[in-house]
């Protein structure tokens, strides 16, 4: 993963976190939707590449969405063990 993907990433992340926490109805904060959100960015980036869905590379539609999926997965898993 070159130096770009991990900044877009990043900024993906942010931005995905701010909307996966609208998506799922979250009652996390801000700040930490957003830190939920960098995570899942890379996570639904991984996830991505490993099943051959897409390559997210470039600030694109499809790599905003699973910016987005990936967010909402680690947002549905914070939300297991916080119980």
């Amino acid at each position: 993963m070159s130096f770009e993907n991990i900044i877009l990433w990043i900024i993906f992340g942010a931005l995905a976190g701010f909307l996966a926490g609208k998506i799922m109805k979250s009652s996390n904060g801000l700040i930490a939707n957003v830190i939920l959100g960098i995570v899942g960015s890379f996570v639904g980036g991984w996830l991505a590449g490993q099943l051959g869905i897409a390559t997210a590379t470039g600030f694109s539609l499809v790599s905003l969405l699973i910016a987005i999926g990936g967010a909402c997965v680690v947002i549905f898993v914070a939300r297991l063990f916080a119980r």
